[in-house]
């Protein structure tokens, strides 16, 4: 009984071992599942790893964007240049009326005023189709007429299909190079107006202007810019030294030849009598204003907004004017005994020109020379026209045709290898003297077709309509007998009185001021 008691007991613990056991087992079956939920949960809310991204598509209309964000840019650049090369318009006519007398200023004013619009019809109507129209090497005879010729502008190179390739280098539309070119033939007729200021008539200037940018300056930058005969020769003149400043200078002295000097100007015994300008505070203004325009006239000549070659261009330009004020300054003090302001002033305007060329194939260092050369060169040429009598009222032939001719061979001699495919080397830096050779065959060339066009047109014209005043009205001032009206009424007798002096002629011999010039007065 017992023992089956024993058995009974043992059967219960045993029992309850294995219900404890598998129990315990369960549970931990339970647990494992647990511990593998939430690393199968972070699993599933860990990110994938990113696929690898296709490579960018350059498209087509990216392509375009480029292209019409840079013609935009270029355009912009090409025509606020052009506006600066318009403003100097204004500089010109500072400049003349202030180095000359009270008594012209109205007819000085008005020459430099009408310059530009008889330019603007020039030039639209036959002037850009002679320069840049397809044809030979002496002229353009496609498109000649209000550039009507086939274009197909901003392309350029060989994508360009059109009549003017000779200027398919710039990516801009065909209008944009028109109205930058315009500015460049306007400034080449204003040279003349001041060299043949004081004693010519009205209508003779503006006929001569019409030849002058119509006909004569297209043809010359047909030969240098349009892909004539001294572009294949491998001429180079950047801005224009020759093709706008010494071809204004040849045409201006051919004026002063056919006109003959200023009454009272040289005496019997060869004494040179100088006939000062009324106001050098406006030929001072002009002259900063044409400083400041020539920072469009050369850095725009690049027709494109070229980053590296706009700033070196302008630090070169700058620099050459500086040289040639400062060596015009001294140059005077050394010859005159004084530091002749109007000799600083056409020093400036001197570097401005001979740089003008060179100025994207030099460096810095060349330009310095360039202009301090130009300096002295002025002064020197000022005198020596004087001392041959030839009258030049403001200096232009002495700073547009000498220093432009120095600056065009100035390429020769001063040019590096800066832009490809261009200059090369000059002959100060070992480049012989090929491109020299070629920069003297461009000045000779288009100064011997520029003076005797020149002096073709203004003799016909002297010999029909005439070209100069009377003496009478000379005297008087070309205010009152071209224009009927005065600038400075209260200056006027002052002036007159002044040449009469000069010429030695009594105040009986001179014309009366006009009465509508005198003031009212009331009768009591």
């Amino acid at each position: 009984m017992v023992h089956q008691r024993n058995w009974m007991l043992g059967v219960m613990i045993l029992a309850a071992c294995v219900a404890f056991l598998g129990g315990a087992g369960l549970s931990l079956a339970a647990e494992e599942p647990a511990k593998e939920a939430p690393a199968a949960a972070t699993a599933a809310a860990a990110p994938a790893a990113p696929a690898a991204a296709p490579p960018p598509v350059f498209t087509k209309e990216m392509a375009d964007a480029i292209k019409d964000g840079k013609i935009a840019m270029d355009t912009i650049w090409v025509l606020v240049t052009a506006f600066l090369v318009f403003f100097m318009n204004l500089g010109f006519a500072m400049v003349e009326s202030g180095l000359c007398q009270a008594k012209n200023t109205v007819n000085i004013l008005s020459k430099n005023f009408i310059v530009f619009a008889v330019s603007s019809l020039a030039f639209l109507i036959l002037g850009w189709g002679l320069m840049f129209g397809d044809g030979n090497s002496l002229l353009g005879t496609q498109g000649l007429f209000f550039l009507t010729g086939a274009d197909n502008s901003p392309a350029m190179g060989d994508a360009y299909k059109g009549v003017y390739g000779s200027i398919n280098w710039t990516g801009v539309p065909l209008w944009a190079k028109f109205f930058f070119q315009l500015v460049f033939a306007g400034t080449a007729a204003t040279i003349v107006s001041g060299a043949v200021a004081e004693r010519i008539h009205f209508r003779a200037f503006i006929i001569f202007s019409f030849v002058m940018v119509g006909v004569i300056y297209p043809i010359v930058g047909h030969w240098i810019w349009g892909g004539g005969w001294l572009a294949k020769l491998g001429m180079f003149d950047f801005a224009g030294s020759t093709v706008v400043h010494s071809v204004g200078g040849w045409a201006a002295l051919a004026g002063i030849l056919m006109l003959g000097p200023r009454l009272g100007k040289y005496a019997k015994n060869g004494r040179v009598n100088p006939i000062p300008g009324h106001s050098m505070t406006s030929a001072t203004i002009g002259t900063f204003v044409l400083w400041f325009g020539w920072f469009g006239f050369n850095p725009g000549s690049t027709m494109a907004a070229d980053w590296n070659a706009i700033a070196r261009i302008a630090t070169t330009t700058n620099t050459a004017a500086a040289a040639a004020a400062f060596s015009a300054t001294l140059a005077a003090w050394w010859l005159l005994g004084k530091p002749d302001l109007s000799m600083t002033l056409n020093g400036c305007l001197a570097g401005l020109v001979a740089i003008t060329a060179p100025c994207a194939f030099v460096s810095v260092p060349s330009s310095l020379i360039i202009g301090l050369i130009a300096g002295v060169l002025v002064v020197v040429s000022v005198l020596f026209f004087d001392r041959i009598k030839v009258d030049d009222p403001v200096g232009a032939t002495s700073v547009h045709l000498v220093c432009g001719v120095f600056g065009t061979l100035a390429v020769g001699l001063f040019a590096q290898d800066l832009i490809p495919n261009t200059t090369g080397n000059g002959l100060f830096f070992g480049g012989g003297t090929k491109l020299l050779v070629a920069q003297l065959i461009g000045v000779v060339g288009s100064g011997i077709f520029t003076f005797a066009i020149s002096l073709i047109a203004w003799s016909l014209m002297k010999a029909t309509l005439g070209i100069r005043v009377s003496p009478e009205e000379e005297m008087e001032g070309l205010d009152v007998g071209e224009h009927g009206i005065t600038a400075y009424p209260d200056f006027q007798m002052a002036s007159t009185l002044r040449t009469i002096g000069a010429t030695g002629m009594t105040r009986a011999a001179v014309v009366s001021e006009p009465s509508f010039v005198k003031a009212n007065v009331p009768s009591a």
